[in-house]
């Protein structure tokens, strides 16, 4: 799982941490937007970590935390457009590649939760 999705959160982190700069310094919005650059550097620090896991649980117990901090992010960056923090433009350019690492997250745990099951059956 590493590769693709690492470099993918990572690209989002530096989205996220950029965008955490202009809704404090542009907008003085503090609340949502640490909220959102908690939840959104965290997915890609929780794969960085699962790439150290001890254990094939471990491992998939670091990748599926990403999952919902991905989805966490999904709701954020909704929120900040439905108050009029985000432009419909920002939004879905965020959105899109939040939605992007959710995809690839899901199929991923989905993949490793099959896989454990089949070594135990």
């Amino acid at each position: 799982m590493g590769g693709i999705a690492f470099l993918k959160s990572k690209r989002f982190s530096i989205r996220v941490v950029r965008l955490y700069a202009y809704l404090c310094g542009e907008k003085r919005e503090f609340i949502m937007s640490k909220q959102l650059l908690r939840c959104g550097t965290s997915i890609g620090a929780n794969l960085a970590e699962a790439e150290y896991a001890i254990s094939k649980n471990d491992f998939h117990s670091k990748a599926y935390i990403a999952l919902k901090e991905t989805a966490e992010t999904l709701y954020w960056l909704e929120l900040l457009h439905n108050t009029g923090y985000l432009s419909e433009k920002q939004y879905k350019s965020l959105y899109q590649d939040a939605d992007e690492l959710r995809r690839i997250l899901t199929s991923s745990t989905k993949t490793l939760k099959e896989n454990s099951l089949s070594v135990t059956s």
